[in-house]
């Protein structure tokens, strides 16, 4: 079974036509699938856009979080997940195309996480300015200060759930952290990680200024590298207080 896993944070007008976009596309695949939207802290019609979408579609099941918190809702959905591969969407940006390489790429047995990059050769990245420099600024800084591997972090990912759910439930950051220290914590574990190019369109507003998230984001990074930094030094990689 696949396990699409959505966040959503304010997507009205823009989470039906995304999930009608899932379900449909994994239906004419003939694919054994779920999809678990992890509404979290919504202030408009999300709520009930998930209520009528849970409704409509029996593939589809929602979780809902009562604040506003992107990892934590990423987390939460693929710990209440049952497939054997999750996928992660952004209500944003749905890539069938990429999940069709990430399950080729499962049939190497030794590939448990593949990573859409918008960094990687071939990747078109279509977004602002603005946000592409920081893209390419974080990355930097994860690749020279934590020897990062893959490019990119942030955005859609495949999981074999066996391999990664013991690192998910030990990551200790939520937000805009979380699928960092993921992907950190499974290639210092030696997890065999790829990276297959995407092609990104901004097909709406983000839903938190870029400029807001950047001093928290590395307030976290430096909070991150310390906790890595303890474990490592402790010998303990399950240290620390989990974000739930």
């Amino acid at each position: 079974m696949i396990s699409v896993v959505m966040p959503a944070h304010n997507e009205e007008g823009y989470l039906e036509q995304a999930v009608g976009t899932v379900v449909a596309g994994l239906r004419e695949r003939g694919q054994e699938f779920e999809v678990i939207i992890a509404e979290n802290g919504s202030s408009d019609r999300t709520p009930e856009e998930l209520g009528s979408l849970e409704s409509t579609y029996e593939e589809v099941t929602g979780i809902r979080l009562p604040a506003p918190d992107y990892g934590r809702a990423l987390r939460s959905g693929f710990l209440a997940s049952r497939g054997d591969i999750v996928v992660n969407f952004d209500v944003d940006f749905v890539d069938l195309r990429f999940l069709d390489e990430a399950v080729e790429r499962f049939k190497d047995s030794e590939v448990a996480l593949v990573v859409g990059s918008k960094r990687a050769p071939g990747a078109l990245d279509r977004r602002s300015p603005g946000r592409r420099v920081v893209t390419n600024v974080f990355s930097s800084l994860l690749r020279y200060g934590f020897g990062l591997q893959v490019s990119d972090t942030h955005g859609i990912k495949a999981m074999r759930r066996q391999t990664l759910e013991p690192f998910v439930r030990i990551c200790s950051f939520g937000e805009d952290v979380f699928d960092t220290e993921l992907i950190l914590r499974a290639e210092r574990a030696g997890v065999r990680v790829v990276e297959v190019p995407v092609d990104v369109t901004e097909l709406r507003p983000p839903r938190t200024s870029i400029w807001s998230r950047i001093p928290r984001s590395l307030v976290r990074l430096v909070q991150l590298r310390a906790r890595l930094w303890r474990e490592r030094i402790g010998g303990d990689g399950k240290a620390g207080k989990t974000i739930g």
